[in-house]
């Protein structure tokens, strides 16, 4: 699937799993159609959470901009304690890059 974002970004090719984790990440819940037609969840590799990473916070797995998303993947704080997170730190900022991929693969294994 090619998307574009923006006036200037080239155009880029997204895997399911990726585009999974952005929606599931961003607190949009999946429609019951939706859910019939998504593909199996499967475990990302890092790379993957560190491309996801890069696009989401430029990288920065410690950021809290303000927007009410936190951490390297923007989690949003139900989803980061509905998915185990308050066991690592209490946001998503808090904790370290391979406990925010942790929760993040509970978040998209659901």
């Amino acid at each position: 699937m090619t998307s574009y974002t923006g006036r200037h970004r080239a155009a880029t090719t997204t895997s399911a799993p990726k585009t999974a984790a952005k929606v599931v990440l961003a607190g949009t819940a999946f429609s019951a159609a939706g859910l019939a037609l998504a593909p199996a969840a499967n475990a990302a590799p890092d790379s993957d959470w560190d491309r996801l990473a890069q696009c989401e916070s430029g990288g920065n797995w410690a950021i809290n901009t303000g927007n009410g998303y936190h951490g390297g993947l923007q989690f949003s704080p139900s989803t980061w304690a509905a998915y185990g997170g308050t066991e690592f730190a209490p946001t998503a900022n808090q904790a370290t890059r391979e406990q925010q991929i942790a929760v993040a693969e509970r978040t998209l294994a659901g």
